[in-house]
């Protein structure tokens, strides 16, 4: 099979004719996760009618209190930009056959990072804001590159090593913004609010973090399929032994995408604090990291596809927050929908139903996106 974006080899489907298959794997990267959301979408209205509630009423409650005026507008992208970088972090590593399960740890430690550059210096904004956002990538970049040098250098399994360092991360960034960068005299675990000269302005309802992470995605859309360290990525991501043989550092690689990976998770982090919470509180970022693993699965490593996912999830965070008074529904069951979706969109069986009448075999999604 002949394609030019590994992304979308994820099914293990051949075909003799590369113009044929390369249609046919663009139209696979598109009905899997759009399969994927309905089910997980129908299988929510199936839950949300069983607590005595219309499924439409309450789909409509919650899309219409994110996106039905400028304050929820700005509340869905708040919450999407974060989600755009992490997602962006996870797909860099599946697209060099790493699966990044540490997004959130990296975030972490770079919201924290950035948080201290912002209070801790007075600057002009021109320098303050790049330089926080800057170190916050730093940090980012230094925590996941643990996991990408035992990786590469001892053969580590990167998932095992970012679960146990997002744990890591946790207690450190607990421990710091409780004692070190603690705020004085408050009794809140958190840091000082960041200088006014280190914070990310709006630009109308338009945040300007989010302007940021759609220039980031569209970057990495073009770095990855148009540059030489992007074919090095792909590459190795798709074949390490051929990589190898073809001259290419398969070691430094896997290390600099790991770098690469947790620098957009930092830079995640770093937007969170710069520019939606002011200041460094550890429960403000639970679970921004795990929902980059939905974005990316979802997005099918795809860089550009990450904005769409991104909106998708922003959109439901943004709008679960009014559904229980408004309907009575749990607002867990926004939890559960997004779980559905990212059961779906990985699960083997969604490419066997949709597919099926295809004389094709299943591969495994990891080699599809380039597992060694």
């Amino acid at each position: 099979m002949s394609v030019t974006d590994p992304a979308q080899t994820d099914l293990g489907y051949t075909d003799p004719d590369p113009q044929k298959a390369g249609r046919w794997s663009r139209a696979q990267a598109v009905a899997i996760p759009l399969v994927s959301v309905l089910l997980a979408f129908a299988i929510g209205g199936i839950l949300i009618f069983l607590q005595g509630v219309n499924p439409l009423y309450a789909y409509w409650v919650l899309f219409s209190n994110a996106l039905g005026d400028t304050d929820g507008l700005l509340r869905v992208m708040e919450k999407s930009t974060p989600l755009i970088l992490t997602g962006l972090a996870v797909t860099v590593g599946l697209r060099t056959g790493l699966f990044n399960i540490g997004a959130q740890g990296q975030l972490l430690v770079g919201a924290i990072g950035a948080a201290w550059a912002g209070y801790n210096f007075q600057l002009p904004p021109l320098v303050h804001i790049p330089f926080a956002i800057i170190f916050g990538m730093l940090c980012g970049a230094a925590w996941a590159s643990i996991a990408g040098a035992l990786r590469a250098w001892r053969s580590v399994s990167e998932v095992i090593t970012t679960i146990m360092l997002n744990a890591v991360a946790i207690a450190l960034v607990d421990y710091l913004a409780s004692k070190p960068f603690k705020e004085p005299d408050q009794p809140i675990t958190r840091t000082p609010m960041v200088a006014e000269s280190a914070a990310l302005p709006d630009f109308g309802i338009v945040p300007s973090g989010f302007v940021l992470a759609l220039l980031v995605a569209i970057f990495f859309g073009w770095y990855l399929t148009r540059t030489t360290q992007g074919f090095r990525f792909n590459t190795v991501g798709l074949n390490p032994s051929a990589a190898n043989y073809a001259g290419i550092g398969v070691k430094k690689t896997i290390f600099l995408a790991m770098a690469v990976s947790g620098a957009l998770a930092g830079m995640g982090g770093a937007v969170e604090t710069l520019g939606i919470t002011g200041r460094f509180e550890p429960t403000f970022n639970a679970g921004l990291g795990f929902d980059g693993i939905t974005i990316a699965l979802l997005a099918r490593a795809n860089p550009l596809a990450t904005i769409p996912a991104a909106l998708l999830v922003g959109t439901l965070r943004s709008g679960a927050a009014t559904l229980q008074f408004e309907t009575g529904i749990e607002p867990e069951v926004v939890d559960v929908i997004l779980a559905l979706t990212l059961l779906f969109v990985a699960a083997p069986v969604v490419g066997r139903l949709l597919f099926r009448n295809r004389n094709t075999k299943q591969a495994s999604l990891s080699s599809g996106w380039g597992g060694s």
